[in-house]
């Protein structure tokens, strides 16, 4: 069999993006061990820092029977200038499958093109799809959603930089049909060729995508989303961002808008008191840190998917 890679949410078809999901739940209710991947060996490539995804993937290989091989690219040939192209076909000769999270989109891209074993993008600086599986899994369960159509008559707002995140969210939306509105100040919205993409998926799905710099959006919305103003890699814009987002953070006010049993989602690290005030993380940390939870079962669910 053809090893396949997930790089992109747009990898995958929505039957598969369902399957996904209910091993993930299947997974979450066992919470056992399993002896599945007993010999075979996981490498982890990271070029920013992480927890999450970091720990989730390790754990993940651990409790199916696997072994996680921790690569800081620091300490490895490649910060000597080894090739992207060199070092996918080294590894691929150790290991049985590799999670990269990059700086670049591309770069992940070239590992997979010569990487003879799966590679699963831990995140890059166009997508994050791993997370976004663990998104709508979390919001599945907090609205009792029991079937594909339930999850169509949720309002999905995202407030923030239209990011990896944002644009995953996008994919998964456009795929499944679901009812999305990213709002972000003109300038951060998701690129043009971002949106080109989603429209392709969209007369099939019926998806109901919203792009808009009006915060009023938000209004009604049964999931509200958001993320750090400054991803990493993107310091040096820092105090502009600050600025321009000032007026797109997430707080009581805001949440006023929204439907009164509405759930507030953030990826994590969240920086209190910017992109989301320390009252509503409080208040909504039962949905937040449910959300990071599974990530670890949504990663099991891909890694048995991908390196079976």
């Amino acid at each position: 069999m053809a090893k396949r890679d997930l790089l992109s949410i747009y990898d995958l078809s929505a039957k598969e993006i369902k399957t996904l999901l209910s091993k993930a739940f299947e997974l979450k209710k066992k919470r056992t061990t399993l002896d599945i991947f007993r010999g075979k060996t996981l490498g982890i490539i990271l070029e920013k820092p992480s927890t999450r995804t970091m720990v989730s993937f390790a754990a993940a290989m651990v409790q199916l029977g696997g072994t996680p091989i921790f690569l800081n690219i620091e300490k490895t040939q490649r910060s000597r200038g080894e090739s992207i192209h060199d070092t996918a076909i080294v590894l691929s000769r150790y290991l049985d499958g590799l999670m990269i999270r990059a700086f670049k989109h591309c770069d992940v891209e070239e590992f997979a093109k010569h990487s003879t074993v799966p590679v699963i993008n831990g995140l890059t600086d166009r997508e994050h799809p791993c997370q976004i599986l663990a998104d709508v899994m979390t919001m599945t369960e907090f609205y009792k959603i029991t079937t594909p159509e339930g999850l169509k008559k949720i309002k999905i707002v995202y407030i923030g930089d239209g990011n990896n995140i944002s644009n995953s969210l996008l994919a998964i939306a456009s795929i499944l049909g679901l009812d999305l509105t990213l709002i972000a100040p003109k300038e951060y919205l998701s690129r043009k060729e971002l949106l080109n993409k989603s429209l392709e998926y969209i007369p099939k799905s019926k998806a109901e995508i919203k792009v808009t710099d009006d915060i009023n959006a938000a209004e009604n919305a049964d999931v509200i989303y958001t993320d750090v103003w400054t991803s990493m890699g993107f310091e040096s814009e820092e105090k502009k961002r600050k600025k321009l987002f000032a007026p797109y953070q997430v707080n009581s006010e805001l949440l006023k808008k929204a439907s009164p049993k509405c759930i507030v989602l953030h990826c994590l690290p969240a920086i209190r008191g910017e992109e989301i005030t320390e009252d509503v993380m409080a208040k909504h940390e039962n949905s937040i840190f449910a959300q990071a939870e599974n990530r670890l079962h949504a990663q099991k669910a891909v890694l048995l998917q991908f390196l079976k």
